[in-house]
């Protein structure tokens, strides 16, 4: 009979979730000494039920430290003989990177689209919460218990949880793409009871990608397509005339000529329009704006206006012959005498004291 004096276990794996001491030729007694590291939390079992739960740290172990088993002994005045006890030590180490995915594709309701089947793929990450619950509800009495052992089970819990989270998450499914850490959160807080029950916490749920059915893909890539050319639709059909008349040519046969006669036909008609709108008069010129020229810089001053529209000279304040200035209304120049407006003789319109022809008549002055 070999009596243990110090138990602890030293993890060397990266999937170990629940560790048994081998107990076949050992035994517990007074004295004996309890070590649990951080990341690690030690129960002790009798004839199969789960007893003592020791956290990390140092324990000595008497009495005091193992109540349960004490009393399940009937050990009134603390340990008499050696016992034997199962001993398990579960890991709360956070386990990352576990994969899931969609086997079969899930289908929601979107929309703008209706009934879609996308599937999907990720990581998520996990740890022991409640190592009591935990090895009451998965672990039992097994002697190891591995990632390997759960991850199947967790994977299942994640893809009915998907389904709800993106209904409640009321993402479109074109715009999933850009909201996967929000699509991910919602997976989080929708399955975080489920894992509660069994002991777990999820830690962390990663989508990583999206995936549409290939006709819905192919659809949505026209769709964009004809919205790109949407803007130069007449370029793109100018285009294809001169590709299609270029394939034509180098087919005689019927299948070219009919080809060549359906684009000639439309060439054709385009000619047309444009010899057409050659054929057109053109639109008569704008008549040319009335009015009189500016005694100082010769500009066109029209009708109604007070100041010349280039030099500012006030309308008909000037003398034609000697620039002199004379008062708006005045027939003569005070200065050189001259007079400051004339009558065409051939049909006695007004005339501008520089003007060279009659505007109405078009003799000469």
């Amino acid at each position: 009979m070999g009596l243990l004096k110090n138990i602890f276990w030293e993890d060397n794996t990266k999937n170990t979730i629940v560790y048994k001491i081998d107990m076949k030729n050992d035994y517990i007694s007074k004295g004996s000494a309890l070590t649990v590291r951080d990341s690690q939390v030690a129960i002790f079992a009798h004839k199969g039920k789960m007893c003592d739960v020791f956290l990390p740290g140092f324990y000595k172990l008497d009495t005091n430290s193992i109540p349960i088993i004490t009393k399940l002994l009937s050990w009134k005045y603390g340990f008499q003989n050696p016992f034997r006890s199962d001993v398990y030590f579960v890991n709360t180490k956070q386990f990352a990177g576990e994969k899931w995915g969609t086997v079969n594709p899930i289908i929601i309701r979107d929309a703008d689209y209706g009934a879609v089947r996308i599937r999907g793929y990720g990581t998520y990450s996990f740890k022991v919460k409640d190592a009591f619950v935990f090895m009451q509800e998965l672990s039992g009495t097994n002697s190891s218990f591995k990632t390997q052992d759960v991850t199947d089970y967790l994977r299942s819990m994640v893809i009915t949880g998907i389904s709800d989270a993106i209904g409640k998450s009321k993402v479109p499914i074109l715009e999933m793409a850009g909201n996967l850490r929000e699509l991910g959160k919602y997976v989080e807080d929708s399955l975080q009871d489920c894992f509660n029950a069994i002991g777990i916490e999820l830690t962390k749920f990663n989508f990583e990608n999206f995936s549409l059915p290939p006709e819905l893909e192919k659809m949505m890539d026209q769709a964009t397509g004809m919205g790109m050319m949407r803007g130069s639709m007449d370029v793109y059909t100018q285009m294809a005339q001169a590709d299609a008349l270029k394939e034509a040519a180098k087919n005689p046969g019927m299948a070219g000529s009919t080809m060549g006669a359906g684009l000639g036909m439309g060439l054709g008609m385009g000619m047309g329009q444009m010899f057409g709108n050659m054929a057109q008069p053109a639109a008569p010129a704008a008549a040319k704006a009335s009015g009189t020229d500016c005694g100082k810089c010769g500009n066109l001053i029209p009708d109604g206006a007070k100041f010349c529209p280039k030099c500012g000279t006030p309308s008909g304040a000037v003398c034609p012959h000697c620039k002199h200035s004379v008062k708006p209304g005045a027939k003569f120049c005070p200065d050189c005498g001259k007079p400051l407006t004339r009558t065409c003789a051939g049909c006695g319109a007004s005339l501008s004291a520089t003007a060279k022809f009659c505007p109405d008549c078009g003799k000469g002055v």
